[in-house]
């Protein structure tokens, strides 16, 4: 079977590591082919495959400087589609550039059978409809921005779109 050609997408932590460091760590004899002074990264793999080591929670492993920053980012200054693929993992996000304090994205997953409440602005535009079943309709994924309202309370706006200035910005991140 030849290769296919992919795109890598994880969240890491990473801290700077040689590889005779890495070797040392593992418990390994680096092997006699390879340059113990070669920066790399020890990797940690946060969302997929199994610990490989007591000290850490995800998979763990050695990526040479030049192929890590290649693949990573940190999350700080991170692009838009960086920042879609963080609200995918189930992440929150937002921009450092943004003037309100607290704001940030989440992605909605849907649901395939939401219950139309009576007397709410969907039911009554849609009573009677013959695309609605038993008072449930399919709500899409969406993403949803939490932010303050005109009144200043806190508040969740549904289906939040984003600007041209938005997508095109590098200072989106991952908020904790």
């Amino acid at each position: 079977m030849s290769m296919q050609l992919h795109i890598g997408v994880t969240i890491v932590n990473a801290k700077p590591m040689t590889r005779a460091e890495y070797n040392t760590f593992r418990g390994w004899t680096l092997p006699a082919d390879e340059d113990g002074a070669d920066a790399g990264f020890l990797v940690e793999n946060l969302d997929g495959g199994r610990a490989n080591t007591t000290e850490y929670i995800g998979y763990v492993s050695w990526s040479p400087a030049d192929v890590f920053h290649r693949a990573y980012r940190q999350t700080n200054n991170m692009t838009f589609g960086m920042a879609i693929e963080g609200l995918k993992q189930g992440m929150k996000v937002a921009r450092s550039g943004w003037n309100g304090k607290g704001m940030w994205l989440l992605l909605v997953p849907g649901t395939p059978s939401a219950q139309l409440h009576p007397g709410t602005p969907y039911s009554i535009a849609l009573s009677g409809s013959q695309h609605v079943e038993g008072g449930h309709v399919e709500i899409l994924p969406h993403i949803d921005m939490w932010t303050t309202n005109a009144l200043g309370r806190r508040a969740m706006l549904p289906g939040w779109l984003a600007s041209q200035t938005d997508m095109l910005s590098e200072d989106w991140e991952i908020v904790l």
